[in-house]
Parts: structure tokens; C-alpha cells; sequence
């Protein structure tokens, strides 16, 4: 069982910079691939990025190249979601979710946290 709290979401201007936490619970953070997801307004869920179990390997979503960076740190259990460069496009609840593989597929994640809020002021 994995715990997932994410933190770092708020009110933000376009063009402007955030750094989301997602802080697990439990010793097995390291086994698990890591990812990001985020639903709009009247939207589906969507994902934004992955991480793999050792951070190793990245993928985005295309909408994100470039601007959107995820990194781990399986020492203190916690995964980042660095956003440059926000436009209103990424409001957004933005989820963290693990899972036994890596996948772009939230049907693939076991686990979810609670999402942290990021609206973007134009």
C-alpha cells in the first residue's frame, strides 16, 4: 500500500513557474513507476508525465515537451512535476499516481493521491 500526498499547487500567472511535490508513504516508493496526471475543468483526466522506478527513463505527453520536468528522489520517498512557462491551458487538478509499470495509462496506475490544484491567471 502506497500513500501519495501531493503539495505546491496555487495561483500562478502565465508564464510563471511551479514546483509540485508528491510525497509517498512506505518503504517500497523505489518499486513503483511514478507519473502525473491533471483534469481541467469539464475535461478527462489526462496524463501529463512519467518517471520509471529508478528515474532513468522520462515520457511526456506532447502538450508538456519542453516545459514540464519530473525527477524522484527514492531516498526521501518523493517525486517533482517542475512547470515552466504556464499557460491557462495547464489549469488544472494535478494528480500523482504510481504503478507496478510504467505507463501513460491512468488505468495502468494502483495508486492515486488526492491532486493539488494549479490555476493559471492570464
Amino acid at each position: 500500500q502506497v500513500q501519495l500526498v501531493e503539495s505546491g499547487g496555487g495561483l500562478v500567472q502565465a508564464g510563471g513557474s511551479l514546483r509540485l511535490s508528491c510525497a509517498a508513504s512506505g518503504r517500497t516508493f523505489s518499486r513503483y513507476a511514478m507519473g502525473w496526471f491533471r483534469q481541467a475543468p469539464g475535461k478527462e483526466r489526462e496524463f501529463v508525465v512519467g518517471i520509471s522506478r529508478s528515474g532513468d527513463s522520462t515520457y511526456y505527453a506532447d502538450s508538456v515537451k519542453g516545459r514540464f520536468t519530473i525527477s524522484r528522489d527514492n531516498v526521501k520517498n518523493t517525486v517533482y512535476l517542475q512547470i515552466n512557462s504556464l499557460n491557462a491551458e495547464d489549469t488544472a487538478v494535478y494528480y500523482c499516481a504510481a504503478g507496478w509499470i510504467a505507463t501513460r495509462s491512468q488505468y495502468g496506475m494502483n495508486y492515486w493521491g488526492k491532486g493539488t490544484l494549479v490555476t493559471v491567471s492570464s
